[in-house]
């Protein structure tokens, strides 16, 4: 019986683990070419269960499948994949991507219409080989932060239309730092760039729009031949200066200087900072006190006063200025600096610098770049200046923006637009500046 067994084993040594590799790559060719391996073997394999029945699969690529999913924790896709869906999910993710470079380009920031939009080809779906049979099929969203995992491309294209071509035009993929731009995606994906209000706020922007334009048509009436320098087009200034001076009351700043040319100079001192009415209209009417002499025209005019925010007061300096006009971007910068080196802590949000700029005056006068290579400058830093420029579109004396500079907006410089037909969209853009965590 002993020699029996014994018997036995030696007669099936040959399958101890130790010939595991072997007889795998063995029982594989096999399987490619019965004819290719040993009688003895070919006899044995036959034997298998199910062989003859199903052929039996390569065992190496099983083991290099599960190799693959070990190296990839996240991957729970199914083993039985399509590859058009794959190649069909990779244009969604460019597409998204498109619209993140270059929706911009379709947002609507123009209403006079005299800049001629081009076609931007790979925000067309069809460039990216997504058709409309595509639209009804989901697919992943990856990191637009819309709030799903997952949606119908028809569903996202809208999405996205909504969130980067409507009125307010977003560039911010040029930026370095990847955390400033996912900052950035977050706060304009997740509300698909709606301007989100309430009732009262929504009124409040309305009572202050009314304002402006109030003041801008009596002044054309009662003044016609006075040079005012209107803000008309331009109204949205108004709401947007105000909902950003409450914003950063509300978070802590006790200071805000402004710094202005002479567009919308004097509707900005009425209904920003408080000026009485009754005292523009006497300096248009050339009414002054004797002993201060004819004093300077009225646009050049400085100001400062209080606004109450719910984080508490708010002190609202505009900085006189001269008839050169960015010249005084420089000295609100200067101003801040030192009231900030008055402080406690100088590097706080406790003073904030507001420029206001005309189209022109920003693209052509290069105090403007000086000013800003200095904004890192350890010596003349302030935590970042909020700019906005009032585009009117008659800067320069050419009745085609073509003429006027070689890139498609003024501000090519700065990388936030917003429609000024649409007041909310201004505030939400203005108190979206100071979210910013480097305030830049």
């Amino acid at each position: 019986m002993q020699n029996g067994a014994m018997k036995a084993w030696l007669d099936s040594s040959y399958l101890s683990g130790s010939n595991q590799s072997w007889i795998e790559q063995l029982y594989e060719d096999f399987l490619t070419d019965p004819d290719s391996v040993d009688a003895n073997w070919r006899s044995m394999f036959q034997q298998l269960p199910g062989t003859g029945v199903k052929p039996d699969q390569f065992h190496s690529k099983t083991r290099d499948y599960f190799r693959r999913l070990a190296k990839d924790a996240s991957r729970y896709t199914s083993s039985i994949s399509d590859p058009d869906t794959n190649v069909k999910q990779v244009k969604v993710l460019q597409l998204i991507n498109a619209y993140r470079f270059r929706g911009h380009q379709h947002a609507n920031l123009d209403p006079l219409g005299l800049w001629k939009q081009e076609r931007v080809a790979d925000l067309d779906p069809a460039y990216h080989d997504l058709t409309e049979a595509d639209f009804q099929e989901s697919y992943n969203v990856g990191s637009f932060a819309i709030g799903k995992d997952t949606m119908k491309l028809g569903e996202l294209i809208a999405a996205l239309k909504q969130t980067y071509c409507g009125s307010i035009g977003a560039e911010y993929m040029h930026i370095t730092s990847t955390e400033e731009k996912r900052w950035i995606q977050q706060r304009i994906e997740s509300v698909a760039g709606k301007a989100s209000f309430t009732a009262e706020e929504k009124k409040r922007f309305l009572s202050e729009l009314t304002a402006a334009e109030g003041l801008e048509r009596y002044l054309g009436a009662k003044f016609p031949g006075a040079k005012r320098f209107s803000l008309e087009g331009g109204d949205a200034l108004i709401p947007m200066l105000k909902e950003m001076i409450r914003h950063a009351g509300k978070s802590g700043t006790r200071e805000v200087v402004l710094g202005m040319a002479h567009r919308g100079r004097l509707n900005v001192l009425v209904n920003v900072l408080g000026k009485k009415p009754q005292d523009l209209f006497d300096e248009f009417a050339g009414k002054h006190k004797e002993h201060l002499g004819t004093g300077d025209v009225k646009y050049h005019m400085g100001f400062s006063s209080d606004m109450e925010t719910e984080g508490g007061l708010v002190h609202l300096a505009l900085a006189f200025n001269p008839s050169h006009l960015e010249i005084v971007s420089p000295v609100v910068i200067g101003s801040v600096r030192a009231r900030l080196d008055r402080l406690d802590e100088p590097s706080s949000n406790k003073v904030l610098p507001i420029t206001i700029h005309g189209d022109a005056a920003v693209t052509g006068q290069g105090v403007v770049q000086e000013t800003l290579n200095m904004s890192k400058a350890r010596g003349y830093e302030v935590g970042g200046t909020v700019r906005i420029v009032i585009n009117n579109q008659v800067g320069f004396t050419t009745s085609n923006p073509l003429d006027a500079r070689s890139t498609p907006y003024c501000t090519d410089i700065g990388k936030n637009g917003a429609g000024a037909d649409f007041p909310r969209q201004c505030g939400r853009s203005g108190s979206g500046r100071l979210r910013h965590p480097s305030g830049a």
